[in-house]
């Protein structure tokens, strides 16, 4: 064990202890406070809050300043340990156990060497037998600094789809492909398998029809022109189950854009009203649900889909791609509270993007019962498997889930669950083991590609513990911020049943930093719900969705959207006070996106291990009430505390003021990693001058009249 070479540690504050300084007081969230404290077999030893280093997996490595209180001893006596541990995780908690602790290194800045490696040894001893529990919010937040294993995700594409532009409230009808349609039993009427809207046709008129619940359109041609009608067949809005979700009819009837490539609808209510920011170098579409902006001194707009963001002279186009690390400047300048606020998530560098991006480094985390999780995978007709290029990996084409051959033996993924089976058609069991080696060479342009990001991590004959990252979910990280889906089209399946692929386009895909990826704009919530509320051998992948989708004769899953009344969280524009937003998403978990961790959703929570099976002799460290969490760990084996705006360091037995940590902490050398987004909000809206302001004013009614 090492002993600290310098106990002052003169750069230590230079290279590590700010950016983790995000608590200097006693931490509480969800009730969860730091410093705490493990009995030891001479005394109890006092952890502060722990300073991550890495996580791979969920292996988190890392170092935390503890105080060792002997019983046979006065004073405290400080140090610092260094550790392996592996992590559970939910977020829909906040919360994060950490467990299975390996003490891998000890040092002791202020002791004598004739009593380290008994010190060492309680230490040792103690903590292994202990598990932390940490906020999830906390954890992200100190990786700011840690060495985070990153894969490369070059082979994402970036060319745009189709965008189209209405001046008027319009719904995208998306089909994948030429329009295919399938009976629907005992009646005259056909469904339309590729598309989530409701499309119907009458075998004998010819004539189809779309329903969003409330409207009622019909047409000649399932690719339009689409009319408003008001009187329907009567027997085919009997066969409709009016969902309980249905949005009420908007005063005027949305259009209807019928395309069969990707595509995204950019729509405006009326003429694209433009408006400025008060320091006059961006405007923005105000009466939009799209992303829609101008940077001033160049022209260009900018339009943000699905996290990427495409620029162009005009509406016209051409659009290209602009990687989030390459917009103009005043992008980041954007004011957090302003009504494009939350566009900041897509400027990469700012502190929304980076929070973005360390929440998506951590994995959630499930402890699955093995003898409480099955699956049956069907299959149209006898399984089919397709090679994936460069790879031992084939994929099964004609079937919903996700099954991968692999020497032979066969794989599955099924709500981050991996399962083996030595045929494709089972019986299948909870897999111990995959061979992620094999898995990882999958590449992006395979519809198989997000199972890259499920992982076994530990396995017991009762247990086997597992988690996945948002790439499963199919959101990555680009350029510095999220985007969602690959960017690759992939082909539906089509036999007896439809099996389509995941997209990246046509969804509406948006977004924010209180509930993630959502998808429809609020008036096209309706046509939405009502598709997947009809059966009839169709199916589709919505954002959200990470395996199987809605195939056969049915659908498995209910579609994931969100509209809370006036706030339509689906989008990053025009939701007000994002501030007032942010906390009342926050504060009132019936507006919150409780969907984010799957393996919490009820459908799942029949196969999570109870805590007593999952986390057997694992003896829970306690708060150790009364105390600061306000002693820290160099990275050199150092500690230091902070009384007031004083930096201290224990010398014989004393805390002594540290002149030079106290320089450096004054002279501003170092900023903590999550700016304050009020201040921040403060300080740019104190760079805008009168002048600024009316220059704005003027350059948006300039822009009105072009």
């Amino acid at each position: 064990m090492r002993r600290a070479a310098n106990p002052r540690f003169a750069h230590w504050l230079r290279a590590q202890l700010i950016v983790t300084c995000l608590a200097l007081m006693p931490v509480i969230a969800h009730g969860i406070t730091w410093p705490q404290e493990v009995d030891a077999d001479e005394g109890t030893i006092v952890v502060y809050q722990p300073q991550p280093e890495s996580l791979k997996g969920n292996i988190l490595t890392g170092r935390s300043a503890m105080s060792l209180e002997l019983d046979d001893k006065t004073d405290p006596i400080f140090g610092v340990f260094w550790f392996s541990a592996k992590i559970d995780t939910d977020s829909d908690t906040d919360t994060v156990l950490v467990r299975d602790l390996k003490v891998t290194q000890v040092s002791w800045p202020d002791s004598k060497d004739a009593g380290e490696q008994r010190f060492t040894r309680v230490v040792e001893e103690a903590i292994p037998k202990a598990g932390f529990t940490i906020s999830w919010e906390r954890l992200s937040a100190s990786l700011a600094t840690a060495d985070i294993e990153k894969k490369s995700l070059a082979e994402l594409k970036h060319e745009p789809p189709h965008i189209l532009f209405k001046q008027k409230l319009a719904v995208l009808l998306s089909f994948d492909g030429k329009p295919k349609f399938k009976p629907v039993e005992n009646s005259q009427y056909q469904r339309a398998l590729n598309t989530p809207l409701m499309v119907a046709r009458d075998t004998r008129s010819k004539t189809c029809y779309l329903s969003s619940g409330s409207l009622w359109y019909q047409a000649k041609d399932p690719l339009g022109p689409w009319n408003v009608t008001h009187s329907p067949p009567a027997d085919l809005v009997a066969m409709l189950p009016k969902p309980e979700d249905a949005s009420p009819a908007p005063a005027v009837p949305p259009l209807i854009v019928a395309v069969t490539e990707p595509s995204e609808l950019v729509v405006s209510d009326g003429k694209p009203v433009w408006e400025a920011l008060s320091d006059g170098k961006v405007l923005y579409v105000k009466n939009t649900e799209t992303p829609w902006l101008r940077d001033l001194p160049t022209g260009n707009m900018y339009i943000l889909l699905s996290g990427r963001w495409y620029r162009s002279r005009s509406e016209a186009g051409p659009w290209t791609f602009v990687p989030a690390d390459g917009l103009p400047p005043s992008f980041a300048d954007i004011p957090p509270r302003s009504d494009i606020g939350g566009l900041r998530t897509s400027v990469a560098g700012t502190p929304e993007a980076n929070d973005a991006l360390l929440d998506a480094s951590i994995p959630q985390t499930a402890a699955i019962n093995k003898n409480d999780a099955s699956l049956v995978v069907k299959y149209d007709g006898k399984p089919r498997f397709e090679k994936i290029s460069g790879t031992q990996v084939a994929y099964a084409v004609n079937t919903g889930d996700q099954v991968l051959e692999i020497n032979k033996q066969y794989y599955a993924v099924d709500n981050g669950v991996w399962f083996t089976a030595s045929s494709p058609e089972g019986p299948w069991k909870v897999a111990d083991e995959v061979p992620e080696d094999e898995i990882a060479k999958i590449p992006p342009s395979s519809p198989v590609y997000n199972t890259t990001y499920v992982h076994i991590y530990q396995s017991t004959p009762q247990v086997v513990y597992v988690g996945y990252t948002p790439g499963y979910l199919w959101s990555f990280p680009y350029y510095g911020v999220p985007v969602y889906g690959t960017g690759w089209y992939y082909p539906p399946y089509w036999g007896r049943y439809y099996y389509p692929r995941p997209p990246t386009w046509g969804f509406h895909v948006g977004y924010n930093p209180w509930s993630g990826w959502n998808y429809g704009v609020s008036w096209s919530n309706g046509f939405f719900s009502m598709g997947a509320s009809w059966g009839g051998g169709y199916g589709h992948y919505g954002p959200g969705r990470c395996c199987g989708g809605w195939y056969g004769g049915g659908y498995r899953r209910p579609p994931v959207i969100i509209n809370t009344g006036n706030i339509n969280i689906g989008n990053t524009v025009n939701v007000g006070n994002r501030t007032h937003i942010g906390r009342e998403i926050n504060n009132n978990t019936s507006i919150r996106n409780n969907n984010s961790n799957i393996y919490q959703r009820p459908e799942n929570r029949a196969r999570i291990a109870d805590r007593s099976t999952a986390q057997k002799n694992l003896k829970q460290a306690r708060s150790a009430g009364g105390r600061d969490n306000n002693v820290f760990a160099g990275s050199n084996g150092g500690v230091a505390r902070k009384v007031g705006n004083d930096w201290q360091t224990p010398k014989d037995g004393q805390w002594k003021t540290d002149a030079g940590l106290n320089q450096r902490a004054t002279t501003g050398t170092h900023k903590t990693a999550n700016a304050d987004s009020r201040q921040q909000a403060q300080q740019l809206e104190k760079k805008v001058t009168p002048e600024q302001r009316q220059s704005a004013a003027a350059k948006s009614q300039q822009w009105q009249q072009s």
